[in-house]
């Protein structure tokens, strides 16, 4: 009995689904004979300009789907035949210098719209784009037409084969595209074009402007550990002309151009007369913003030319020195033999003495950062060993001993800007503070 009763309710069972399944195949049917998507085409016998095409089947899409999406694939021909006349009427309203010849229809789940067009006489056959960079220096606009190198592809891809009389119905397909072209090859400025036609000739004015923000003030400075900062000052006016070139331009076309700029900027420097004789190289370093700041640092690979002068604070009189000297000056000129070896005269003067003394010497720079010296001392006929180890950026240690005087002398020296050092210097019998000035 048990058996026998799953039977008849497995038959039941089937009985049931057999019913959902008649009952959802004409739906499933129903649901497949009908226009579920559009592929759409539009051709002319001359040819269509891309964007103009792209923009053309987007136009065409958007009637065909109000008139065909859910349409039964079985529609009868007569009534095909009028909707596709439907959208060549609509389609024929808005277009300039093309006339629709034809549209023909053919239907399934996905529908083929396909448009052919008649262009009228006098199609554009020559284009020329005339770029102009607005308010820009001559160095700037030269990069900006380097970013702008292919632009004319914008208006050709939208004009070449374009009837005369469709030029200004393209204008929002060309302000799209030219603003698309932009963002990707130049962002910092927004573009204004204006198209004129002489027959088949098309002329296009492009004209770029700046977008804010833009640099509006410089913070110029220059510097040498080579030779002193103040021969420097011959050329700042010089570099402040091309600094302040950067005035009005946008700060992120500087920020991607800036190694172009330092570039430039240190070419400027390095071909003046002095800097070729003197075998100078400068390093220009921008940092790009409303306030920019410019540091230029130029040295010589072959000279070695320093003024420095002090003035020791707390130092009290010795028996190992004859005469208090507090305040100096030194002139170090000095030539590069090789990368690591300097052959250096100095010379001190000594302004509370009025007196001054000059020493022959040769230096040589071991591994990174550590550098030995001897020098001789030609008015006290002696020699002074030295010794310079850099322990980082901004600090140093010194030492020399002098026969002359048989006093040995270190130093710990802090750098707190180009211009000003502090150095603790330590003998055997007391310690002091020297301010040091670099000029």
């Amino acid at each position: 009995m048990l058996i026998r009763w799953l039977g008849q309710k497995g038959r039941c069972q089937a009985v049931f689904l057999l019913g959902i399944l008649f009952c959802l195949l004409p739906l499933t049917a129903e649901a497949g004979s009908r226009v579920e998507n559009l592929d759409v085409s539009v051709t002319s016998e001359t040819g269509l300009p891309p964007l103009v095409q792209q923009r053309m089947e987007t136009s065409v899409r958007v009637i065909a789907e109000q008139l065909l999406l859910g349409l039964p694939t079985s529609t009868e021909p007569a009534e095909v035949a009028q909707k596709s006349e439907v959208i060549r009427q609509v389609f024929d309203k808005v277009l300039v210098g093309y006339t629709v010849r034809q549209v023909s229809l053919t239907l399934g789940s996905t529908a083929a719209v396909r448009v052919d067009l008649l262009p009228w006489s006098d199609q554009i056959q020559t284009i020329v784009v005339d770029t102009k960079v607005e308010g820009m220096p001559p160095a700037v606009e030269a990069l900006a037409r380097r970013d702008l190198a292919d632009v004319n592809t914008v208006f050709s891809d939208a004009l070449y084969g374009l009837p005369v009389a469709a030029a200004d119905w393209t204008n929002g397909v060309l302000k799209h595209h030219l603003n698309d072209y932009l963002a990707a090859h130049l962002p910092e400025f927004r573009g204004d074009f204006d198209v004129e036609t002489d027959g088949s000739a098309a002329k296009v004015s492009l004209t770029v402007y700046p977008r804010l923000p833009v640099v509006r003030t410089t913070d110029l400075s220059m510097r040498s550990d080579t030779v002193p900062n103040f021969t420097l000052l011959n050329h700042r006016e010089l570099m402040q002309q091309q600094v302040d070139s950067l005035v009005g331009v946008p700060v992120a076309f500087v920020a991607r151009h800036q190694h172009d700029f330092e570039q430039q900027f240190a070419k400027t420097l390095d071909v003046q007369q002095d800097f070729r004789a003197l075998r100078m190289k400068s390093v220009v370093t921008i940092a790009p913003q409303e306030r920019m700041e410019v540091m230029s640092r130029s040295d010589s690979d072959r000279y070695r030319a320093r003024l420095t002068g002090w003035v020791d604070m707390g130092r009290r009189e010795s028996k190992y020195e004859n005469e208090i000297d507090s305040m100096r000056f030194r002139l170090h000129a000095g030539r590069m033999m090789t990368s690591r070896d300097e052959v250096f005269a100095q010379f001190d003067f000594m302004p509370q003495k009025v007196d001054w003394d000059w020493e022959l010497g040769y230096g040589h720079r071991v591994g990174t950062g550590t550098t030995g010296q001897i020098r001789y001392d030609m008015r006290k006929n002696r020699f002074v060993l030295g010794a310079l180890q850099e322990i980082a950026p901004r600090w140093q240690l010194r030492y020399e001993y002098r026969f002359a005087d048989q006093l040995g002398e270190a130093g710990l020296l802090y750098k707190v800007h180009d211009f000003l050092s502090l150095e603790y210097v330590l003998d055997k019998t007391q310690g002091w503070l020297r301010l040091i000035g670099n000029f």
